[in-house]
């Protein structure tokens, strides 16, 4: 019981992080360390003999991972050397949280509490979207401003970004659920209800890169269930987008602008990205290994002099100039090991087991925004956001490996009946009469019945 305790517990914490103070009184207890002694904590206590006894689908990957940002973190300290402590705390917050992986991979629970902790992640990011639809509630809706945008439980405005890609990450889960996990109605009309609430909190942050993964993404699943269903939706949608607030129209037709002349151009955000990732491309030119974890802002001035100190703003583009192309691969290998994770589930699904197939394209569509979300962001460098998304993929292969020990064992025999060998098994005196067409019936019988009492020859 404990063990469960620990493990929900550290669910809940980590996007919640920024919400836990802590007086002096305790020296070196911050919400961090807290979360840090419940895993150590979790760890001690898991039964090890039920973990998965194979290796895991990420754990390769992940250790290239750790590898790549600690060579980088070398780079860093060897060229251009500024404060180690700060640099040895950014690696750890980039290894700490993907490393939840093996702790819920490796937890032991049984499937019902695997099931329940996956169903508490959901949970976890629906309250943490009906926390920026609450602070929405307070905002002047007839226009668009950048001081009015939530984040909910990730920080002020500047993380407002950040916050919609993680209530499009989990978006698909829950929207996977409503849409297939048919024996459940209540779990279902649960669902739908998460699902508007993401919704919602994912236009107040007015990220509009949240807009465009949730929209593609959730057109994606609908898709998959139903053609016509996803017509009739669409149907509805097209109208009723004109109810939208008045805000969230100008947030989306503020990606262009008109000049003086009248000539279409981008707006200052959209634009400030292209003239990052040039800058960006120039660095990885002069620094083809790259410049080394917690560097590309203090280069970034060097090459593009307007946005010195800047976030790249695409975590593809920000591990190539930090760790060179070895980032690059390392990343886009994670990626690929992700959706061979949910090819996984793909794999122990039964006809009838809507709770695996919904667990399956909601994973994948998950997946999908996470990457998307990196393309204008870089929220996967972002603990808080991504932390329940690493622990997700642990209980998703953990779920995986206990429904494939609960599968039901294939017949020892899988040849059709009409086969020769099994009618020259089951009829000795046909195997005599026939010896050319069933002669290998006794030696089949032997292999493939060992429990059928033979007529001897």
């Amino acid at each position: 019981m404990l063990l469960r305790m620990t493990l929900a517990i550290a669910i809940i914490l980590m996007p919640n992080l920024l919400y836990l103070k802590f007086g002096t009184a305790i020296p070196g207890l911050n919400p961090a360390n807290l979360l840090l002694v419940l895993l150590i904590g979790a760890l001690a206590l898991s039964d090890r003999d039920k973990a998965p006894a194979t290796t895991g689908i990420m754990t390769s990957p992940l250790l290239l991972w750790v590898a790549t940002l600690t060579i980088g973190f070398a780079i860093a300290i060897i060229t251009s050397p500024m404060g180690f402590v700060d640099d040895l705390t950014h690696l750890k917050n980039l290894v700490f949280f993907p490393l939840l992986y093996f702790v819920y991979r490796r937890c032991g629970l049984d499937l019902t509490w695997t099931r329940r902790l996956i169903h508490l992640s959901m949970a976890v990011a629906v309250f943490a979207g009906l926390d920026a639809a609450i602070d929405a509630l307070s905002f002047d809706t007839s226009q668009y401003s950048d001081a009015q945008r939530s984040a909910g439980p990730f920080g002020g405005v500047n993380a407002s970004n950040r916050a919609g890609v993680f209530y499009a990450m989990f978006l698909p889960l829950l929207l996977a659920t409503a849409l297939f996990n048919r024996d459940r109605p209540k779990l279902r009309l649960a669902a739908l209800l998460g699902c508007a609430i993401l919704a919602i909190g994912i236009m107040a942050t007015f990220s509009r890169q949240a807009y465009l993964i949730a929209i593609v993404i959730s057109a994606l699943l609908l898709l998959r269930r139903s053609v016509l269903l996803a017509a009739m939706l669409a149907l509805i949608a097209i109208p009723t987008a004109a109810l939208l607030p008045d805000a969230v129209s100008e947030r989306i037709a503020g990606t262009q602008q008109y000049d003086a002349v009248g000539a279409v151009q981008l707006d200052s955000s959209t634009a400030s990205r292209f003239e990052i990732w040039s800058g960006a491309w120039k660095m990885w030119k002069d620094h083809p290994l790259g410049v080394g974890i917690n560097r590309f802002p203090h280069y970034l001035g060097d090459y593009s002099s307007t946005h010195e100190s800047r976030d790249a703003h695409n975590a593809f583009v920000l591990m190539l100039a930090e760790c060179g192309l070895l980032g690059v691969a390392a990343m886009l290998w994670l990626l690929w090991r992700l959706l061979k994770l949910g090819l996984a589930i793909r794999e122990v699904t039964l006809p009838d087991d809507h709770e695996s197939r919904a667990l399956y394209v909601g994973f994948m569509g998950a997946t999908l925004a996470m990457a998307l979300g990196n393309v204008y962001g870089t929220p996967f460098f972002d603990g808080l956001v991504m932390g329940n998304f690493w622990a997700l993929c642990g209980l998703i292969e953990h779920y995986v490996a206990l429904k494939a020990d609960a599968a039901p064992a294939p017949a020892p025999d899988t040849a059709e009946a009409s086969d020769p060998r099994v009618i020259g098994a089951c009829f000795p005196l046909s195997a005599r009469a026939l010896p050319g067409r069933y002669a290998s019936g006794e030696r089949f019988a032997e292999r493939h019945m060992p429990g059928r009492q033979h007529t001897p020859s």
